[in-house]
């Protein structure tokens, strides 16, 4: 028989003495039969339902997690060694036994390896198997002067908590195995130009890690909400709001576990924005739509007009759904941009494509609005929206145009739309725009690199000598052509001749066994000798959460708007 939960215990052993109690005999003294009954109706009676869900629940599993561990990286030039005695040697010699690794004790003391600690960001609503970026970082105890150029192991992380025992004496809890990783390893020294030690031995697994356990949200009622009557509406208005196809099956995304606990399962039109997703959710009419929506709707318009109150009305119109286009329709012809803003963020959230002109232009012109407007046109599947983001891969703003570039990227047929090429460790793209040219470079979600407009040929007038053992420098003289040599020692050397041109050189550089590092170093070392005259740019994302500063100007046209 399932446990039951603690109320409903506590409930059901209430009923039982009520039921079991001698005629005369109270369970509380001093009080009548009638006095118990008519608590134990009060207990029973569910509360009154609130307007909207957030009045009665708040959002859970909004926070990140983090997961840790320990593994190797190996295939290190002779830049690893050997690991001193330390806990995180005894928990990876503990890991590699548990894994079948014959003399794990050996393969640390080599130079050619390195004990690494692993950290992962687990972000909210992770399903089981989605990408993550890994960080690498050799402690002090490894002894290792570089990470460059070396592959992670697989490794194994888990959520690690500090518990305190008697005699001030403490141990670590270690959740089941939630991210596991390996990968090729980028080290910040590769793109930073600072001469400090530690970027050799710190980095990153790009897209390495793999999530193992998928993590859901859910609403928890407040205390004097909590009521299987309550949790059970809310669920039905969520799911009929919400709610997806699988297969030939809908299926809301609200489930009630408990009188105080709904389950959030993630629809797919917010999977790239889960966080707006429970707010929309907590923004939904508990009670169903009648002749009172109208008025709700007048309301939400006036709302609409005022700066003040914009951001809240818009979230409220997009959990209403279809009921709410007109409303927001309407909100587009505004004078103000960050009121036109809010409106068609709702609007693309209900997959209308009137929203796509004014998110091409927040995107374009208003910094603040730049990562949610990119957003909002990603998940929309319409033509219309992927023609609106290659249009913005032609703004002068380098992270509006990479911003535009991954948001083409992420959708289903991303990498075929623009043309991917795998090119040893990573991505290449070439993006036309008309903006001035440049060169793009990741550092997380995808190893890539991306190539805007037609670049101008590298003009490199003595050697340049980069990680590995790899040298770039003029071919015959007046050629016009770049030599590009690798030497190791103990292996055949390799070389290959190539154009000027960035793209040919990139080629040839990997042609002779390098990796995303070592393009991404020679890259850095021609912008700093200005052998490459275009634009460098080093992971240009825009970023979320800004804050958005309204000027003397707004004022006046808020006040001509209402």
């Amino acid at each position: 028989m399932p446990k039951l939960p603690q109320k409903s215990r506590r409930l059901m052993l209430l009923l039982i003495c009520t039921c079991i109690t001698p005629t005369g005999c109270s369970l509380w003294p001093g009080k009548s039969d009638d006095d118990e009954k008519d608590a134990l109706r009060e207990l029973m009676k569910a509360p009154k339902p609130p307007d909207l869900v957030r009045e009665a629940a708040i959002s859970s599993g909004l926070h990140t997690i983090r997961a840790d561990g320990v593994s190797a990286v190996n295939a290190l030039a002779g830049t690893g060694g050997p690991a001193d005695p330390s806990i995180f040697r005894d928990q990876l010699i503990e890991e590699m036994k548990h894994r079948d690794f014959d003399n794990p004790n050996q393969i640390l003391e080599s130079d050619d390896t390195s004990l690494v600690r692993v950290q992962a960001t687990i972000p909210p609503g992770a399903r089981r198997g989605d990408p993550l970026d890994i960080r690498v970082l050799a402690p002090k105890e490894s002894r290792t002067s570089d990470l460059r150029g070396g592959w992670l192991l697989e490794a194994r992380l888990r959520q690690q908590i500090a518990v305190k025992k008697q005699l001030m004496q403490s141990a670590i809890r270690q959740s089941d195995v939630l991210v596991t990783a390996t990968g090729p390893v980028l080290t910040r020294a590769a793109y930073s130009a600072s001469m400090d030690t530690v970027n050799k031995t710190e980095g990153v697994v790009i897209s390495g890690g793999r999530v193992q356990t998928s993590r859901t949200m859910s609403l928890v009622l407040r205390p004097q909400f909590r009521h299987v009557a309550i949790a059970t509406a809310i669920s039905s208005a969520v799911n009929q709001r919400f709610f997806f196809f699988d297969g030939s099956t809908r299926r809301g995304i609200a489930k009630p576990i408990e009188d105080d606990y709904i389950e959030i399962e993630v629809h797919p039109r917010y999977r790239d924005n889960i966080p707006r997703m429970m707010e929309v959710v907590r923004a939904v009419g508990v009670k169903p739509e009648s002749s009172d929506t109208q008025k709700r709707l007048t309301d939400l318009a006036s709302r609409l007009a005022d700066p003040a109150t914009a951001a809240d009305a818009a979230l409220q119109l997009e959990a209403l759904g279809e009921s709410a286009v007109p409303t927001l329709i309407e909100g587009l012809k505004s004078n103000n941009q960050e009121l036109r803003f809010y409106a068609a963020e709702a609007l693309a959230y209900i997959d209308r494509t009137e929203s796509i002109e004014v998110l091409e232009k927040s995107a374009s012109d208003v910094a603040a609005f730049r990562a949610p407007a990119l957003l909002a046109l990603q998940g929309l599947k319409q033509q219309a929206s992927l023609d609106a983001l290659k249009r913005l891969t032609n703004q002068p703003s380098m992270e509006t145009r990479y911003g535009s570039f991954c948001a083409i990227r992420r959708r289903p047929e991303g990498k075929r739309t623009l043309n991917s090429q795998a090119l040893g460790s990573f991505w290449f793209y070439r993006v036309p725009s008309t903006s001035s040219p440049a060169i793009v470079v990741s550092l997380r979600e995808s190893a890539e690199i991306v190539l805007f407009g037609d670049l101008s040929p590298l003009v490199i007038t003595q050697f340049v000598r980069g990680p590995g053992g790899i040298i770039v420098k003029p071919d015959t003289e007046g050629s016009g052509k770049l030599r590009i040599s690798r030497f190791q020692v103990g292996q055949e050397d390799k070389i290959a001749v190539v154009d000027s041109s960035p793209p040919s050189v990139i080629a040839g550089i990997v042609a002779v066994g390098g990796g995303y590092g070592d393009v991404i170093e020679f890259l850095r070392l021609f912008k700093e000798k200005n052998y490459l005259a275009d634009q460098l740019a080093i992971d240009p994302l825009p970023k979320m959460m800004r804050t958005y500063y309204r000027d003397q100007d707004d004022e006046d046209a808020f006040a001509d708007a209402s």
